[in-house]
Order: C-alpha cells, then structure tokens, then sequence
C-alpha cells in the first residue's frame, strides 16, 4: 500500500508531507486515513514509508534490529546519516554502541538528580506566574512554556542565567521551519556550531574547576575505566537542548491550549490539583510534542504484507498511533478520564526517553503551580501561531488573560 491508496468515498489518494503546513496545522484526519486506508504507506517524493497504527509504532521501537537508528530520528539531511550522532547522541544509536553511551550518561543523569530539581522547578515556575499575574496575563510560550524547559535544563548543565536567553534564541532556530523548506535552514546550521562552541568551552571550564552541575558529573563518569569523551558530551548537551527543551515547551503550550478548547476537562484540574497528571498524560497522548521519529531499515521488513526493502527511511508516526481507536476509545476526544498507559509518546524498549521523566515532573510541576494562582483563563485565537516542524508540534505564540484565584 502507498501513495496512490485510494479513498473509497472519493477515489482521492492519501497524501502525507510531513513538510506541509497543512500538516503542521492538524495532522489527525491524515492520520485517521493512513491507519484506514495506508498503514504502510510510501511517499515516493520524498522517499519514506510511514507506519500510523499503535501496534506497528511500537514493534518499530521494539525492533532495532530490523529499525536502526544509526542515521538519526529526522527527516531532516543535515539532522541524519552516519554522523547524527554528532547533534543526537545515543539516540542516533543502535546497540551494542547505543547501551554503552546510554550507560555512562545515565551514571550522570540519574533519577535522583531529576527529582532534587523539583524544588527549583517549583520557584522558577512560580516567579513566571506571579510575574504574569501582576500583568494580567502573558504569552504562555514565551513568557513561561519557552523559559521554563531551558531554565531546569541550564540548571542541570550549570550554564549561568545571564546566558539562557540566547541559548533559548539558538536551539529555536534549529527546529523552526519556513515552508517549503525541507531541511536545515542556514540559520539553523549556524546556530548548531555556536552552540557546539559554547559546550566545548563549557566542558574545559569545568575540566580546570568542577562544580555541582550535570556537566561536571559527566566528565566524571567512569564504568570501569571507561569515560566519555568531550565530543560524546557536547552531542548529550546538545540532546538535552533541542530535544529536551523544545518538547517540554510543546508539552506545555498543548496542555494549556487543549484545555482552553476543553472547558469541561479544564475545570477538573482548576477543582482538584490532584489531576494535574492526567492534564498532562492526556496531553501526551492527544497532540504529543513529537509527532515522528525516523528509522532505516537494516534489511527488507514485512509490514502487513508490505515488503519495506533495506536501506529505505520509515517514518514511526507516533501522534497517529496515539489516535490509534484499536488502543484509545473515541480519540479525538480530550478526556482526562481515559486510560493513558499505552500512550507510544516517549518511545518503548531501549530507545524509551531517558528525559521522560524530567519532563513529565516540569510539566506536572508547572501546570501545579498555574492551578494553584489561577481561577480559570482565556485565550486570544488570534493571536495564536504555530510552530513549523518536521518533528516537533506545538505552539509558537499563545496569548493568554488569566483571573487570580
């Protein structure tokens, strides 16, 4: 099956750019049509298949053997191939290299680590808000969803505040898109190196003089003998930036816009706080931050009857398989009372997020302390824009008013 399935109601093939901004404005009747009509579906244009049902997804997670992730998760050139790493760490990975790497930067990023950050994340969160009170409202995104994920990051990484800003400034260039453009712009590459720079001068501070910061512990990391290098540093850092941040502040924005549209789920968060984790895990299912994750295939795939041959790119669409109605009743419906654990959002197997937790704590952290000095909100549908991605989908701008509690 491919791009020329027809629709049986309008003999119309099913098209799937992940370019379009048609896409980027709402995927979900794509998707419904790719899981009916093209589960395995092929864009010759572009030269990718797509996989849109849940079970599919997640058996391309299951299966790095057949689904490598050596080139990288995006469609982008500039973000794949051999040298993906580079930017994406053990995400452009596959075993026994991706174990190793995944190994010694867990010795650095532990659990622990994480959940000592709540306080902090807690009075970060609250200064924005308090700040937003005293205005009346703010942009949800610039003025909280997009500091908020760069300041817990540059927390753990130990980059001064007076820095943050324009780091925040260098890893949106990375992922913003104009149409039509379909890879990378210049922009974005030069903002790759600057970043890389500043690491690398990072990494040999704290090699003279260590300091309490997730850096420093990195550098530290020995597993029997084994250390990483500055290089294997810098594409974690990198990581932690682009893929860290940005998705956080997607998850954000999502959760505040789908409630607004929602007014029946949002009152059940702003009555009990208590229900904060389901604001966010529904939020994770029903417009996850990472719509897509790529893969190349290591020899030919059968997919329901389909033969995928080797070297071909295949794109996981993990948006269409958390609509997927086999694993989620009725999912076009926000529903707060739903069951989540199926949700594909943060990967499945090795290649889990290792960030999911950090995310789900400044989401859950964040949104608590929103309920906590907010009665309830209204948005400007207006001034709403959207941010334009390969892989990432959220919001650019979202004007908020606020009534205090």
């Amino acid at each position: 099956m491919g791009a020329t399935t027809q629709d049986p109601r309008t003999g119309s093939p099913v098209v799937y750019n992940p370019y379009s901004y048609e896409i980027h404005e709402d995927p979900y009747p794509t998707y419904a049509r790719l899981r009916a009509e093209a589960p395995v579906y092929r864009n010759e244009e572009h030269g990718f298949w797509a996989l849109s049902r849940h079970a599919d997804v997640i058996e391309g997670f299951r299966d790095s053997a057949s689904f490598s992730s050596a080139h990288g998760v995006s469609l982008d050139p500039a973000a794949s191939g051999p040298h993906a790493h580079k930017t994406m760490s053990f995400l452009a990975m596959d075993p026994p290299r991706h174990g190793r790497m995944r190994g010694l930067v867990s010795r650095g990023f532990t659990p622990r680590r994480v959940l000592d950050l709540e306080p902090r994340i807690r009075e970060i969160a609250a200064g924005y808000v308090a700040e937003g009170l005293e205005r009346g409202g703010f942009d949800f995104i610039a003025d909280l969803a997009g500091k908020l994920p760069m300041d817990v990051i540059s927390e753990l990484m130990g980059v001064p505040v007076a820095d943050r800003a324009e780091l925040r400034r260098l890893s949106d260039l990375l992922v913003h898109r104009e149409d039509g453009v379909m890879d990378v712009p210049r922009a974005g590459m030069e903002a790759a190196l600057v970043l890389a720079g500043y690491y690398a001068d990072m990494i040999a501070a704290r090699r003279a003089s260590r300091t309490d910061d997730l850096t420093s512990a990195l550098i530290d990391v020995d597993v029997d003998g084994e250390r990483l290098t500055d290089d294997e540093i810098i594409s974690f850092l990198f990581l932690m930036v682009v893929a860290g941040n940005e998705t956080t502040t997607k998850l954000l924005g999502n959760a505040w816009y789908w409630a607004w549209r929602n007014p029946d789920e949002r009152a059940k968060p702003f009555a009990d706080a208590g229900r904060v984790p389901d604001w966010v895990e529904e939020t994770l299912r029903y417009d996850t931050s990472s719509q897509m994750l790529a893969r190349v295939t290591t020899g030919e795939v059968e997919v329901r009857g389909t033969t995928i041959p080797a070297g071909d790119r295949v794109l996981l669409l993990v948006g269409s398989a958390n609509r997927d109605e086999d694993v989620f009743p009725d999912p076009d419906r926000y529903d707060l009372e739903r069951d989540t654990s199926q949700i594909a959002s943060f990967g499945f197997g090795r290649h889990f997020c290792l960030g999911a937790s950090l995310a789900r704590l400044e989401a859950r952290v964040c949104l608590e302390e929103l309920v906590a000095r907010i009665a309830d909100y209204e948005v400007d549908p207006a001034g709403i824009e959207r941010v334009h991605s390969v892989n990432v989908r959220g919001l650019a701008t979202l004007p908020t008013t606020v009534v205090p509690r």
